[in-house]
């Protein structure tokens, strides 16, 4: 599909973003969402500190919105040189030549009916009725917010007693962004989800327990009139566990297991698209293939231990020569590439030189040292990734002919 069709969303008011979950790039951002963007990254937008989701990785949220499950996003954005929660709801789509994209539409901010006009300083618990058989039973912790009284808690059940730790006078006597470690953050969020329908996806946050320790936990929040009062009910899920084996397969799958660096496979994921505008930089990046000099040599004559000390300490040095934004991969063996986002070949060949010199200044004991040969190449406009790999790898492979330590541009 044309940018020009794009370009049409231009006349939405509410700002709107398409993102690439396989890369999770932002493909495009109409007017409306460019101004409160602004300078922000999707990473920033996901993760300030007013932001709240239910996946970390865009990806996962595909089977669910080919399901029509309604999934909506707290993010952070910026209007007035002033930070601010804005609910995006989510919606796949599929575009030619581009594939799968994440549709995230800014949901128009709105006063939530009623809830600051609570009375709960006057609640009283009550023991019969199914709102109390529900509340008081229910094997998930529970609580009653008002939202309204600073997120004050007004009411918990026994699960959740026992799962913070707390009795039920001292945790009454607490509001939520005392024990979520979003702190007062947690407040513009909780006006962002008491005005929305019932229905959505659950968001994740990292809640604090009454011994200090603290648990992921997944929460549905909504509103509800109960004894005459409008309040909001929170469920907790308690997904810690959860969450640690999504991170040790997240990392298992997309990084490689001895340097820790980024694998060939993220790479790909990155950058294997059908229009060279879905890659990371916007038609206006730089590539550098690193290899190490005389590698097989320091195998045979010093062992593979020693090999691999070599390989996680150069790692190292990539990174730290590395921008924020830069992406550093172990390509395999003792090759390594580098994507420079919106990066000219003027600037790459920097960064290379200055990784070319750090790597020979790096000492390990029982080992001489070691140097790197680098070819350096700028993305061409309708390039493909094939054929600027093939340029980077000629650049290489002059620069070892030419006796290594060197840094040569394609």
């Amino acid at each position: 599909m044309p940018q020009e069709s794009f370009d049409a969303l231009n006349f939405i008011t509410t700002p709107v973003w398409l993102v690439s979950p396989a890369s999770e790039h932002v493909l495009f951002a109409n007017t409306a969402a460019t101004e409160i963007m602004q300078a922000k990254t999707l990473y920033d937008l996901r993760n300030g500190p007013y932001s709240a989701s239910a996946q970390t990785l865009l990806a996962k949220y595909v089977p669910d919105l080919k399901s029509k499950i309604d999934i909506v996003e707290i993010w952070t954005v910026t209007r007035h040189d002033q930070e601010f929660a804005l609910c995006c709801r989510l919606a796949l789509t599929h575009y030619e030549g581009y594939g799968e994209i994440i549709v995230f539409e800014g949901i128009a901010s709105q006063a939530p009916a009623g809830l600051k006009a609570s009375r709960s300083a006057t609640y009283q618990r009550k023991k019969q009725g199914f709102f109390a058989r529900f509340f008081l039973t229910n094997s998930a912790p529970m609580l009653l917010i008002d939202p309204g009284r600073d997120g004050q808690i007004v009411d918990a059940n026994l699960a959740a007693l026992n799962f913070y730790g707390y009795t039920a006078e001292d945790m009454c006597s607490k509001h939520t962004w005392e024990i979520n470690t979003l702190g007062r953050n947690i407040l513009p969020i909780m006006t962002e989800i008491a005005r929305l329908p019932g229905g959505h996806k659950p968001l994740n946050f990292v809640h604090r327990l009454a011994d200090g320790s603290t648990r992921h936990v997944q929460t549905y929040a909504g509103p509800i009139e109960i004894y005459g009062e409008k309040l909001m009910l929170c469920i907790i899920h308690d997904i810690t566990e959860q969450k640690r084996l999504e991170m040790e397969l997240e990392h298992a799958a997309l990084r490689d297991s001895m340097t820790g660096l980024l694998n060939r496979r993220q790479f790909y994921l990155i950058t294997e698209q059908t229009n060279p505008a879905q890659l990371p930089a916007q038609q206006q990046f730089s590539l550098l293939l690193v290899d190490t000099d005389h590698f097989k040599n320091i195998n045979d004559v010093f062992g593979h231990l020693k090999g691999d000390e070599v390989l996680i300490s150069l790692s190292r040095t990539l990174e730290l020569c590395c921008r924020k934004e830069d992406f550093v991969f172990r390509w395999g063996g003792e090759e390594f590439v580098i994507l420079l986002p919106r990066t000219t070949l003027d600037t790459a060949m920097q960064v290379a030189e200055n990784i070319r010199a750090a790597v020979a200044r790096i000492t390990i004991p029982g080992l001489p040292r070691f140097t790197v040969s680098i070819g350096v190449a700028r993305h061409n406009p309708d390039e493909n990734i094939d054929d600027l790999f093939k340029r980077v790898d000629d650049a290489l492979y002059r620069a070892k002919g030419d006796g290594r330590n060197k840094v040569l541009a394609a």
